[in-house]
């Protein structure tokens, strides 16, 4: 679900008007709905409830202080992957004891910090970092909880630069050699063997993968419970969403409708609970994207048309800078108008941003209502590795964050201002 709808012509978000928000505050602009993102967790917290399960929030999907804080009050424990990370966490009210640390190059700073804090876990991929995490825990007179992650070798038929669970990619500790690595590890006098994990990659829309996974890594997981005594199976994340609106019911013909299902919670747990439950451990859940992709929109607006001979681009004030999942992994963002469209009438256009790079573009002949100057369009799904991602390319400010709770809509991060461009920047006398 999401909880972006059309009302008396206009784009909504819970109660709030989109068009409103975007006199207050300019354009580009991040929305949340809290609601949508409560949804999501509570949704799968429950569908997983036959289990000792706890829903480890990606923190890097989004990790404003409000997102994180929402969640933190929610009971959510969190999956880092940066000691930047873990300090959000903290400021945001979250509990380190609830952390999973991922990664696969974590510095001694990072694995310092972790260890002083009191993490769940250290998920590692590679004995060179479990040796150095015994090595500074015994400096710190502590034993390091960890958990290798391991690489089934599933193919989860995702994008290549989300794909994380074959051979050929760098995660984890391939499956033919974990079990000597756990025996060596479990050896070193620092080190305490807390679990197991595995995560084959990200915007999976079949629970396939998923199944497959598992049914594979089970049996290894029973082996290391009776031999270490592990606690924890953490199964990762990964649960794709529709990057395909559902605002648009059938009557709206300007639609461009896609062939992409979604992967839904019950059928999700309905496959895998079955096979998690009888290994009698806590099962730990990293989902990211489908927590926060659909509660979230990037407002911009149209700055001009441009018609040439073979196509007709309408230029916006959002850029690659703001939301790279097009141009980085050619990721696909609906988009519709904030003014709900009158009739079906549709033409084919790029909507393409202002940064200097042919890259820059959200879409590629879509077949969209007619665009002015002036009108503002929302991007679907941009909730997830939208703002995380965004950077000062071009020398462009980052945009403005609200988050909608009902009727209300709290400004959660400021749009940068041009002294905020170059704060710590000097030149030399």
């Amino acid at each position: 679900m999401h909880s972006f709808h059309y009302e008396n012509g206009s784009l909504q978000c819970e109660g709030v008007n989109l068009d409103n928000l975007a006199d207050q505050h300019g354009t580009p602009l991040y929305v949340y709905s809290k609601a949508t993102i409560l949804d999501h967790y509570r949704r799968l917290s429950d569908g997983m409830g036959e289990l000792d399960c706890e829903v480890c929030y990606a923190t890097k999907a989004n990790s404003n202080l409000a997102v994180l804080n929402l969640l933190a009050e929610e009971g959510a424990g969190f999956d880092i992957v940066s000691g930047g990370e873990l300090f959000r966490i903290e400021k945001a009210g979250g509990d380190p004891a609830k952390c999973t640390f991922a990664g696969v190059g974590k510095t001694r700073a990072e694995i310092e910090l972790g260890l002083e804090k009191g993490i769940y876990s250290f998920n590692v991929e590679s004995e060179a970092e479990v040796a150095l995490i015994n090595v500074i825990a015994g400096e710190m007179g502590k034993k390091a909880p960890v958990a290798f992650r391991v690489n089934p070798n599933v193919d989860a038929k995702t994008h290549k630069y989300i794909s994380t669970g074959k051979s050929e990619n760098k995660f984890g500790v391939d499956f033919s050699v974990i079990r000597e690595a756990y025996e060596r590890a479990a050896a070193l006098p620092n080190i305490e063997v807390r679990g197991l994990q595995m995560h084959i990659g990200s915007q999976l829309t079949s629970s396939n993968p998923f199944v497959e996974a598992v049914e594979k890594v089970a049996p290894l997981v029973e082996e290391l419970k009776e031999k270490y005594g592990i606690e924890f199976f953490s199964i990762g994340g990964g649960i794709g969403i529709v990057y395909e609106d559902t605002l648009a019911s059938g009557d709206s013909a300007w639609w461009d409708k896609r062939d992409e299902k979604p992967l839904t919670i019950e059928e999700y747990s309905a496959r895998l609970v079955p096979l998690l439950k009888p290994l009698g451990l806590k099962i730990i859940m990293e989902p990211g994207r489908f927590m926060v992709g659909n509660a979230g929109v990037l407002l911009t607006e149209v700055l001009y048309e441009k018609r040439g001979s073979a196509k007709i681009f309408q230029i916006i004030d959002a850029a690659m800078n703001d939301l790279i999942r097009p141009a980085l992994y050619e990721g696909h963002h609906d988009i519709v108008p904030v003014k709900e469209p009158v009739d079906g009438t549709t033409e084919a256009v790029d909507i393409v941003g202002p940064v200097c790079e042919s890259g820059d573009f959200f879409a590629q002949n879509r077949e969209l209502p007619p665009l002015d100057s002036g009108d503002r369009i929302a991007l679907l799904s941009a909730g997830a590795y939208g703002f995380v991602m965004a950077s000062n390319y071009n020398t462009r400010p980052m945009p403005a964050e609200i988050l909608v709770d009902g009727k209300v809509a709290h400004v959660i991060r400021k749009r940068q201002s041009l002294d905020d461009l170059i704060a710590g920047e000097m030149i030399p006398e």
